[in-house]
């Protein structure tokens, strides 16, 4: 059985002032300390190497029972990690707060729980923490039954009620929201974009919910930041950009306006942003997209965004955003150097680089080498793509890396395998329903390209082809192969015998 990567894979996530902190911290405990040399060898390594460490460590009575020093290990460092952030999060600070108010409450110190209650609380209701506020609302009302006891009848218990039934109705309109949020977020994960009207439909019942639909119902900030991501995410989804850079940029304005609620929804600050420059890049705003850009990468510096998890995702959100922005404006040599830059990061943060992100950088970097000429390396990366096992994730992308994939090999010359490759891709997309004829316009006009005999003939097809496109790109729908595919400016360079890199720039400059 393969050895578990576990512990390696927590002792890597460390910080240096997180592993600083569990020296100093292990330096305090007396006795006995292999669990430190364990620590400090696993540090060493690059990969993780079991049978490497037990025989450094051979002949000592320890490694005898490896796997047990290495889940006390595990839960050593777990502890360290508790307390070395148990002051970093609003969470955390009322955790420990009302874990406070509860040994001063069975004591008997009555007046001590008073004052730490009402700073707790002050301070969850600053930070829209509902579920605290809630649970030092109970113990309040514990608080009260004594001081009744006492004689103490100042505190007005129907206040306190009214509280408390507006804390349930805020936590359940975020609850809400929360489930609506999971309903559109499976359809953009899944789908990317509505392909058809069915799909469209659930986008709409989901716009059409009296949470989202009109007026804004959303009882506080939090649910806010969330009813108006939903909207973007719904408008995104059906390619209306402008409404979706519209809710984007109201969910970034409530997160400014609340700095705390931003810090604590740091993932969701960051995908709103991400959104945005997306938003950016659609509409050619290179500039814009650029200074975003480099918001982004200043967003390590911020309590929130320091994390190792939020660095990844700050990486992966930019560098694909770069990529785009590169691949769109024709500098695809550029894009090409960025590339190792994510390999590298790729290698270096394994599978913290979730699924759909590795999915966008390998498709975009295989267009990269498109728009270079060096279409065997397109051809390598691009069946990478397809080889992914995770097909029901991000299937617009699968889609048009099927479209790409064609090309690649038409560039290629590789006619006798395009008849087999064709016949499999149209099975393949006629499994999916949808309501726009790019792909088909597409495989008609290549089957043509594929028994042409001469180079007039095939520069007429790529003239039929391109007034076929134009006229069928003038309804936005069809206009969705454009996102995946610049198939315009791929005509245009066989119409005019120039590269595609040059088409791209002359379109890009043209769009701009």
């Amino acid at each position: 059985m393969k050895p578990s990567t576990e512990l390696f894979e927590l002792i890597k996530s460390l910080t240096k002032s997180e592993k600083r902190f569990f020296k100093l911290s292990s330096s305090l405990q007396e006795g006995e300390k292999n669990y430190l040399k364990i620590f400090d060898s696993i540090d060493k390594q690059q990969e993780y190497d079991e049978e490497s460490i037990k025989n450094q460590f051979n002949g000592e009575t320890f490694i005898r029972h490896f796997p047990s020093e290495k889940n006390h290990l595990y839960k050593l460092i777990l502890k360290s990690l508790r307390s070395y952030h148990a002051d970093n999060s609003i969470s955390s600070i009322l955790r420990q707060e009302i874990k406070n108010i509860e040994i001063l409450f069975k004591k008997g110190l009555y007046k001590e729980c008073h004052k730490f209650l009402q700073r707790s609380k002050k301070l969850a209701i600053e930070h829209e923490k509902f579920y605290y506020q809630f649970e030092l609302i109970n113990i309040e009302k514990q608080l009260l039954e004594e001081d009744y006891e006492s004689g103490e009848f100042d505190k007005d218990l129907n206040a306190l009620v009214e509280e408390e039934t507006q804390c349930i109705e805020k936590l359940r309109n975020l609850a809400e929201y929360h489930i609506i949020f999971s309903r559109i977020n499976f359809v953009f994960r899944r789908e990317g974009f509505a392909h058809n009207e069915e799909e469209r439909a659930i986008v709409q019942e989901i716009e059409d919910y009296h949470l989202i639909k009109g007026k804004n119902t959303a009882l506080s900030a939090r649910a806010s930041t969330i009813c108006y991501y939903i909207k973007g995410l719904c408008a995104t989804t059906n390619r209306q950009y402008q409404d979706a850079f519209t809710f984007f940029l109201k969910t970034k304005e409530i997160f400014d306006k609340n700095p705390h609620i931003r810090t604590d929804l740091a993932k969701r600050y960051l995908k709103t942003l991400t959104s945005l420059l997306y938003g950016y890049i659609d509409t050619n705003n290179i500039e814009a997209a650029n200074n975003l850009i480099k918001v982004l990468v200043d967003l390590k510096e911020e309590d929130g965004f320091d994390s190792l998890e939020m660095e990844v995702k700050i990486f992966t959100s930019t560098h694909i955003a770069q990529l785009m922005l590169l691949n769109k404006t024709g500098d695809f040599r550029k894009a090409i150097e960025l590339s190792k830059d994510v390999n590298s990061a790729m290698d270096k943060y394994g599978e913290r680089i979730n699924k759909e992100q590795r999915l966008l950088f390998t498709y975009t970097i295989s267009y990269a080498y498109f728009g270079a000429g060096d279409y065997k390396e397109a051809l390598q990366w691009i069946n990478d793509v397809l080889n992914m096992n995770e097909q029901t994730l991000r299937r617009d992308v699968f889609n048009f890396a099927r479209v790409f994939n064609l090309l690649i090999h038409l560039e290629l010359g590789n006619y006798d395998l395009l008849e087999y490759t064709v016949k499999s891709t149209v099975r393949y997309l006629n499994k999916k329903e949808k309501d726009y004829q790019s792909e088909t316009v597409f495989i008609k006009h290549l089957r043509k390209l594929i028994r042409s005999n001469s180079d007039m003939e095939r520069k007429e097809i790529y003239e039929e082809m391109y007034q076929e496109f134009r006229e069928l790109l003038n309804n936005p729908i069809e206009q969705v192969i454009l996102e995946y595919v610049d198939i315009l400016s791929w005509l245009e360079s066989k119409r005019k015998n120039i590269s595609f890199a040059e088409a791209v720039r002359a379109r890009s400059l043209t769009n701009a």
